[in-house]
């Protein structure tokens, strides 16, 4: 594995560390400072007569970005999280003999403990003076060229953390990331949400229409399939008194990957008794203003060659956008045999025996979604397509559900919940139909549900959120991959080869 003549030569600078008494992988680090803070604390020493302050002691770590050897002194820049920091290591200022022994023994990618006290360098750059240096980490493998970085998306994606030493916009990303998930939770319990948490491993694959991944309960001796979506657990506790409850949730789906697609993904479930779909469209908007104003973002982002603007939110019906939006004519979406005349007029293929629902979602899928930019809020969705939603009192064809849309891409899935258990059972049973006629990512049939419900149901608003896709859309990432630490990848040979060393 450390074959490479580079790593053997950083091997052998570790032994000789060793051999003069310098622990390579220490752990008694000092470090009292972030280098941000450093720079924060002592931007007034430009405003001092010799240009230092030697009065002042600070002692910071980091890994060495730059190492630039000058005979008798060296100037380095070591990188924490917080930033980067230029210090100045001369031979007269260490133990006499320690700068000789330690100059050829630590390079770019090591990293260090260093402390000393600030100072401003003739041309101009606040640095630290070091009076002490001591190696933390030797790092046996170099790093990428700098002025080049990681070239190949792919091994950024499977390297990590090499991706992250390299690129500090990436790392700006995840604490974005990390923020709005803070945010999200501070938000929802600020309104008086209670926070819970849902199995994982389900009997039953539900709450959402997609294929599952499957394992097995060795104690129970069953099969379990990992959580499509939290939705059902969540509405039992709406059912068993709680009023109003959230999850942040990592779900599982056995499906395809893409961009905005990957098999392990995270989102926000909430569910409010006594509300409505059209109180999930109030919220959602309150959540978007909490969110940026303590991202400190502009509302509007750019996203690509276009920009989102977050305070034009839009709301329109599914079908009337098909021909406002999509263009479609109208006469071609008001029953089945239009609508497949028209995508066969337009060569569009689609699976045969859909319904009428199904056909107008695909027509949206085909000629609305990738239009949606600014905040669309897609309302009065086909009951066909929407098995836990309750239908509409005025048009008992829609359920009363949204999607929110942004950057031709959905971000969030809400209706008034169906809490009549009669009608539940029914669309159940006509998913398992579904099922039976090759769906294979219809509904199962939950029959603890359907007793759930049949206890009483307060009526119950419910939204979920795709944080994956949100991050995107607020850090301009037009790959879902670019917002995960760690996606899921296709296995490379030599990790097949290990496996199968195993069996």
């Amino acid at each position: 594995m450390f074959e490479n003549k580079y790593i053997q030569q950083r091997i052998e600078k570790a032994d000789k560390l060793r051999e003069l008494g310098y622990n390579p992988y220490s752990n008694d680090s000092k470090k009292d400072t972030t280098i941000t803070k450093f720079n924060n604390v002592n931007s007034d020493v430009h405003n001092l007569e010799d240009k230092r302050a030697e009065n002042r002691h600070y002692i910071v770590a980091g890994r060495i970005k730059f190492y630039r050897n000058m005979g008798k002194a060296s100037f380095l820049k070591i990188e924490d999280e917080s930033g980067l920091l230029q210090i100045y290591v001369a031979r007269d200022n260490l133990p006499e003999g320690f700068y000789n022994e330690i100059k050829k023994l630590i390079e770019v990618g090591d990293i260090i403990e260093v402390s000393g006290y600030p100072f401003v360098t003739q041309k101009g750059e606040l640095s630290l003076h070091v009076n002490e240096l001591k190696i933390l980490t030797k790092a046996i493998s170099p790093l990428p060229e700098k002025y080049h970085g990681i070239q190949d998306k792919e091994l950024r994606y499977r390297q990590r953390y090499l991706d992250l030493i390299m690129n500090s916009e990436v790392r700006k990303t995840f604490h974005t990331r990390s923020k709005v998930i803070s945010l999200t939770r501070r938000f929802f319990e600020d309104k008086g949400f209670l926070e819970v948490e849902t199995p994982m491993m389900h009997p039953i694959a539900g709450g959402a229409n997609a294929k599952p991944f499957t394992t097995h309960h060795n104690a129970l001796g069953v099969d379990r399939y990992l959580r499509i979506a939290p939705e059902l657990y969540l509405k039992r506790c709406i059912v068993g008194g709680f009023e109003a409850v959230f999850e942040i949730n990592r779900n599982f789906r056995n499906e395809g990957m893409d961009a905005t697609h990957n098999p392990e993904f995270t989102s926000i479930e909430f569910y409010w008794a006594y509300k409505t779909y059209r109180d999930l469209i109030n919220i959602t908007k309150e959540y978007f203003e909490y969110l940026f104003e303590h991202l400190e973002l502009p509302t509007t982002l750019p996203y690509g060659d276009i920009e989102i603007n977050f305070e034009d939110f839009t709301e329109i019906g599914l079908v009337e956008s098909l021909t406002t939006i999509g263009g479609v004519p109208a006469e071609s979406c008001k029953d089945i045999d239009s609508i497949y005349a028209y995508l066969k007029e337009q060569n569009v293929q689609v699976k045969p025996n859909l319904n009428l629902g199904q056909l107008q979602g695909e027509l949206f899928d085909e000629y609305v979604e990738e239009k949606l930019i600014n905040p669309t809020f897609i309302t009065d969705y086909p009951v066909e397509i929407s098995p836990l939603a309750r239908r509409s009192d005025d048009n008992h064809e829609v359920t009363e559900r949204f999607e929110l849309f942004m950057a031709g891409k959905e971000i969030a899935n809400a209706f008034s919940e169906l809490n009549d258990p009669l009608d539940q059972l029914s669309r159940f049973e006509g998913q398992m139909d579904a099922k039976d006629a090759g769906d294979d990512e219809a509904h199962e049939m939950d029959a603890d549900f359907v007793n759930a419900l049949s206890y009483g149901m307060a009526p119950t608003a419910g939204q979920g959120i795709g944080i994956d896709r949100l991050v995107m859309m607020l850090t301009n990432q037009h790959s879902i991959r670019d917002v995960l630490l760690f996606p899921a990848m296709k296995p490379m040979h030599t990790e097949i080869d290990l496996h199968a060393d195993t069996e």
